[in-house]
């Protein structure tokens, strides 16, 4: 009914003057004196043929505008659903549909053109930046002194920036970047371990690790990412503290610290492009870019994951891996 109200609307116009015109013949006919059957048959016969027309005209009007709404809900060349036009107008109006429709699809050519060479551009570059951080990690291996130690680490954390840069490049990517396969979480977790063991030695932090003797099906690439940027951010937080990784069942990766913690009013925007809440606030080189990451990154694998933590007492990071088949020995 809603629909043949706002037809009735749009025609008001029309009917109006229709109805004018009955009533003009009708005047007409009673001052000549005509009987009044000669009056009332042709008004019926008017409005009867009047009535016939704007409901044939309605089924018309609700069947383009049921293919019109079709439309919205789903992305298809929307010219192609257009029909016949009716009248000059509806002709402007197809015309000028199909010149926006070309000047969408030129434009989204282009944009996805630039977008795909700033892609190319910026993975030669991350390669390319690949080559003197290696070279200079080789030369510092063969020093042992403070300053060694400490160009090591900041070479380290370049390292994960650049790592970064290139996953957030490729997220947006319409190239398949995934390869699913069953591995063992346990490879997963000591691999992304084995790479910040420096850096748990310079932070004064132990770490109890409780191996899981499990597989998922994943891609092993970006799962390491993922434990590497809570790693990450569990080192940059702790200091002379614990970090714990573990399985809570039934299939919930948890890495877990005792670090500063995070306040209740940032924990539920962790995960979001940019929010750097509190500690990051505190921490001047924050970026608020690794979590969000992590969270589009297990979007992308079909996990989820989850923060809990209080100020002062730490934080676990928590990722569910229960969308796999994960065998466990207990």
């Amino acid at each position: 009914m809603k629909l043949f109200y706002k037809y009735v609307r749009c025609h008001i116009k029309r009917i109006i003057l229709f109805i004018l015109m009955c009533s003009v013949f009708s005047v007409v006919f009673i001052l000549y004196k005509l009987p009044v059957q000669a009056v009332i048959y042709p008004v019926i016969l008017c409005a009867f043929i009047g009535a016939v027309f704007l409901i044939v005209d309605f089924y018309g009007a609700k069947e383009k505008h049921i293919i019109l709404e079709s439309v919205k809900r789903v992305p298809i060349e929307i010219d192609t659903y257009l029909g016949n036009a009716d009248g000059i107008l509806d002709e402007d109006y197809c015309e000028i549909i199909k010149m926006l429709r070309s000047k969408i699809t030129e434009l989204e050519n282009e944009s996805e053109k630039r977008y795909n060479e700033m892609i190319n551009y910026y993975t030669i570059w991350v390669h390319q930046i690949k080559t003197p951080i290696a070279s200079m990690n080789l030369k510092l291996q063969n020093e042992d002194t403070v300053l060694s130690r400490k160009l090591s680490s900041d070479l380290f954390h370049i390292e994960q920036y650049v790592e970064m840069v290139l996953a957030y490049l490729r997220l947006d990517s319409d190239s398949n970047d995934y390869i699913f396969k069953e591995h063992s979480i346990d490879v997963i977790i000591k691999q992304a371990v084995k790479k910040f063991a420096q850096e748990f030695i310079d932070g004064g932090i132990r770490l109890f690790y409780e191996p899981v003797y499990g597989k998922v099906v994943t891609d092993e690439k970006w799962l390491s990412f993922v434990i590497e940027q809570v790693l990450s951010n569990a080192i940059k937080y702790t200091r002379n503290g614990i970090i714990k990784i573990y399985i809570e069942k039934p299939k919930i990766l948890c890495i877990e610290d005792n670090g500063m913690g995070i306040d209740a009013q940032d924990l539920p925007r962790i995960f979001e492009n940019g929010y750097t809440g509190y500690n990051g606030r505190m921490d001047k080189k924050a970026s608020g870019i690794g979590l969000y990451l992590c969270k589009r990154v297990c979007d992308n694998l079909g996990i989820g994951i989850c923060a809990e933590s209080e100020p002062g007492r730490g934080t676990i990071i928590k990722i569910d891996l229960k969308q796999y088949e994960m065998s466990m020995n207990d």
